[in-house]
């Protein structure tokens, strides 16, 4: 929430009505009690109304922004709402998925009434920042560290080596160094959250994030249809066709229908395997921040972080601070149980609200001139099946 200044214009806590000097009422003689002309509350000197008005002005300015959140949050609530009830009968479609869609759809349709701006930029920065860091507390290093320094090896080369080849790629096709970097992203670690969690740090604008999501939710819904037929076709036992699907597949969303059609011994396995990618979405962003702030110091005006021009990234951003702290505690055991059964439930509806802010500045006219993305993320979603089955038949 923006800090406002407490402090009025020069002479702004002076009451211009003031008594009358002693001059013009008449000397006080000592003994007969106090002057007549005794001043009210209010209406005294700077130093004695400050502290009286000073509250009162902080209330009503802080009334006054909640009152301007409120429409955007009741929008983006709503949206919530319809865009978990679609998931639920979507297979592989996650509710994120869903409110970039009505997101842009409210916006292109001209349903977004100024009225409701502030709210959903809220929702887009600071329910984001919130989502990524709860995202934490469903990750417990032990069962991620079960997997053993094989299939973490073949996790990090096909995410890493993903991340890095795609943004190279992007560039040699002619797609944009900022939304190259975000496809990158939500392939290589973990779908929208990961697109919206680089968005923060990245410069990258509404057009470039829908471009992005659009290209996870393609490919990645492309691979519940495609990734069953192969396995068997290669023989795959379930353990190591968790292992692909967790490595290979964008969204937890669609890893979980892929697993829940294939069975709980694949659902196990490529569960846990795609949690060790999201562990990587702290270093990643992390690292990409630092290069930015290294060879690109200064972010464009209207990027996300710029509060005008000359706005730097930031060495660390505190979500990603976060999202390892609770990493951290989660595995440590110091998190009560009852609180990581409902988070999951807390961390999704934050992403969902987020996401719909996002999808509210995205203009269609723009993405529809993005075939090259489409092109990009095919490569990509191929490039890190390819890299991450090797891996999987390698380890056996």
């Amino acid at each position: 929430m923006v800090t406002l200044p407490l402090d009025g214009p020069p002479g702004d806590l002076t009451d211009r009505h003031a008594p009358a000097t002693e001059a013009a009422s008449g000397p006080h003689r000592p003994g007969t009690g106090p002057p007549t002309a005794t001043p009210r509350p209010g209406t005294g000197s700077p130093a004695a109304d400050a502290p009286e008005r000073g509250p009162r002005k902080t209330v009503r300015r802080a009334t006054a922004e909640i009152g301007a959140l409120l429409p955007g949050l009741a929008v983006a609530a709503a949206a919530v709402g319809l865009s978990t009830s679609l998931s639920r009968v979507l297979p592989g479609v996650g509710s994120t998925v869903v409110a970039v869609v009505c997101g842009v759809a409210l916006t292109n349709l001209g349903g977004l009434h100024r009225s409701l701006r502030p709210g959903l930029r809220f929702a887009a920065r600071r329910l984001l920042r919130l989502a990524i860091v709860l995202l934490g507390l469903g990750i417990a290093l032990p069962e991620v560290l079960a997997l053993g320094w094989r299939a973490l090896m073949v996790i990090a080369a096909a995410t890493g080596g993903t991340f890095l080849a795609t943004q190279w790629i992007g560039g040699r096709i002619g797609v944009g160094p900022r939304r190259s970097l975000l496809i990158a992203t939500g392939v290589s670690v973990c779908g929208a959250a990961a697109v919206a969690a680089m968005h923060e740090v990245a410069g990258s604008d509404d057009d470039d994030v829908a471009g992005a999501v659009g290209v996870v939710v393609l490919y990645g819904s492309a691979t519940i249809v495609v990734l069953p037929p192969l396995a068997r076709l290669l023989g795959l036992t379930e353990h190591q066709f968790g292992m692909w699907a967790g490595a290979s597949v964008h969204e937890v969303a669609q890893v979980a229908a892929i697993g829940a059609a294939a069975g709980a011994g694949v659902l196990t396995s490529a569960v846990v395997v795609k949690l060790a990618r999201v562990v990587l979405l702290a270093p990643i962003v992390g690292l990409t921040s630092a290069a930015l702030r290294r060879t690109a110091p200064v972010l464009p005006a209207g990027g996300p972080q710029a509060t005008g021009a000359g706005r730097r990234p930031p060495v660390m951003p505190l979500f990603v601070v976060g999202f390892v702290a609770m990493v951290i505690a989660r595995s440590a055991g110091v998190v009560p149980a009852e609180i990581t059964q409902r988070l999951p439930e807390v961390t999704g509806m934050s992403l969902t609200a987020a996401l719909f802010g996002l999808g509210t500045g995205v203009n269609l006219r723009e993405l529809a001139r993005g075939g090259r993305s489409l092109l990009l993320g095919g490569l990509a979603t191929v490039l890190i099946g390819v890299v991450s089955l090797l891996g999987v038949l390698v380890v056996g």
